[in-house]
């Protein structure tokens, strides 16, 4: 039986919508996004958006929809045993309608991605079937949250995000890339 994902938290004025690439095992039994608590992405929110761990699940959700982020996963089912991503199934792979997301939601001119096998997933199975305007919108790979990705300081990650996630509408050439090049 494939793992699911869960619905998009958002609303209809989102500006950035954050992708990861399927929940993992803590959060899938717990029906939270990011639910592993050694996942830095709750702590990054918390400093970024107030939205951090100490709230209740629903208040971080509220949080983000206010500061206009939206959240949800690339794939909408695969076959994972265990949490990595690196033991997705790719055969396995059926991505979310992440086109209908966007145009139902024409304020998003951001994708982050969070993690490298997000990103990949997207260039693999979603980018090539998007239509020239949603090609468009600014990507950007932000360092993964999971505890897997330890080798990277906390602040390290922390200050990536905050560069994309506090000034979505400014390019950076350093972080960002357009749909049609390299994601």
């Amino acid at each position: 039986m494939p793992d699911k994902c869960f619905p998009p938290i958002a609303d209809l004025h989102a500006r950035v919508l954050i992708l990861g690439s399927l929940p993992g095992q803590v959060s899938l039994q717990q029906q939270q996004y990011y639910a592993q608590p050694q996942n830095a992405f709750w702590k990054i929110m918390g400093r970024l958006f107030d939205a951090g761990p100490e709230w209740p699940y629903a208040e971080r959700m509220q949080r983000l929809v206010q500061n206009r982020i939206a959240l949800w996963d690339v794939c909408a089912s695969a076959h994972r045993p265990g949490s990595l991503d690196a033991a997705i199934v790719h055969s396995s792979v059926v991505p979310n309608d992440l086109a209908a997301f966007v145009e139902s939601h024409p304020d998003v001119g951001l994708i982050g991605f969070n993690g490298g096998k997000a990103a990949d997933l997207y260039r693999r199975l979603v980018l090539p079937g998007l239509p020239p305007t949603l090609r468009a919108i600014r990507y950007a790979t932000l360092p993964s949250t999971s505890p897997a990705h330890a080798a990277m300081p906390f602040e390290e990650k922390l200050t990536r995000w905050a560069a994309v996630l506090q000034n979505p509408d400014q390019p950076d050439p350093n972080i960002s890339d357009r749909g049609t090049n390299r994601v």
